[in-house]
């Protein structure tokens, strides 16, 4: 087995990775690592399509339903427990596989990015905050579009901290955050690994999309999101921005039908999948594997546990 091995399973969402996961994580004697942003979070369950335990079949997962809904978690805290976890698994002499749709997060890991801060101004940090509450997340979007276009482009103006620290690495370095994380990202991996991107055909992906929605609702999404409001979870903390939670509290706020709502969130889950197949599309050494030339998930993985015997990775 190589030195230092980790597999890395990936793609947009509701293309089928964890069922392929389980059967992988089977026949390496691996163990999973969840790359998904919201599934960390507890008793978010259904809008986050999270694997239960019957699914996990026995084998360990970790990251899954490990932080509360108001406590933070980002891809710093992502990087430094995943990091820990590979080496656990290692020690074990199973293999550690990455399996989830956050790019942002596998990259943290997979190159070992420096998310060293540099000094803060937290008299520039609230004047962004402050300029965000009263002039909007747009605004605040547009004056990163001035300075650093590259990373407008990649974050979603609703992600008014990622917004906020762009312009804060701006304002202190004079640089652009694009060009320090494109520098990181070309770094050399400290892994032996194989990067595995599952697509298949967009019209054939919206159609899931849409199914998975339509099923989310019949299992009961709205009644996750009315009790999580009830627990006290509200729409400005980060976990609530998830698809699925912030349409369906906005919905219970009084803004518009709950049919409206459920074509919103169709709509905002197609658009974030294609931003994820954007994002892999820019990664290095990718290996695409689309569903639709192969008969079935048998057939995907001897393909997969191929190309990992080649690289002494299994």
């Amino acid at each position: 087995m190589a030195n230092n091995p980790l597999i890395i399973l990936t793609g947009p969402t509701s293309v089928g990775k964890t069922a392929l996961s389980i059967q992988l994580a089977k026949s390496v004697n691996g163990e999973i690592i969840s790359a998904d942003s919201m599934q960390v979070y507890q008793y978010m369950d259904i809008g986050t399509a999270k694997i239960t335990p019957e699914e996990m079949q026995g084998i360990p997962h970790y990251l899954i339903d490990a932080f509360a809904p108001n406590e933070e978690f980002n891809v710093v805290k992502f990087q430094q427990y995943a990091k820990k976890y590979i080496k656990d698994i290692q020690s074990r002499g199973k293999i550690p596989i990455l399996v989830g749709g956050t790019g942002f997060y596998i990259q943290a890991v997979l190159y070992d990015i420096d998310f060293t801060e540099n000094d803060i101004d937290p008299s520039y940090r609230q004047e962004l905050e402050q300029m965000a509450k009263e002039k909007g997340a747009e605004h605040l979007h547009a004056l990163l579009q001035k300075v650093d276009p590259i990373s407008a482009e990649k974050v979603h103006p609703n992600n008014i901290k990622r917004v906020i620290r762009a312009l804060e690495y701006h304002k202190l370095t004079g640089e652009k955050i694009s060009e320090h994380n494109e520098e990181q990202r070309n770094k050399n991996s400290p892994y032996q690994y194989r990067y595995f991107v599952l697509n298949k055909d967009r019209a054939n992906l919206y159609e899931g999309i849409n199914l998975r929605v339509d099923q989310m609702m019949q299992n009961g999404l709205l009644a996750e999101v009315k009790e999580l409001a009830e627990r006290g979870y509200t729409k400005d903390l980060v976990s609530m921005q998830g698809l699925g939670y912030k349409e369906l509290l906005a919905f219970l706020e009084g803004e518009g039908t709950l049919e409206d709502a459920v074509e919103l969130i169709k709509k905002e889950t197609r658009h974030y999948a294609k931003r994820q197949i954007t994002w892999f599309k820019r990664e290095n050494d990718i290996i695409w594997i689309n569903k639709d030339d192969f008969k079935d998930d048998t057939e995907i993985l001897a393909h997969m546990l191929k190309l990992l015997k080649e690289k002494n990775i299994v």
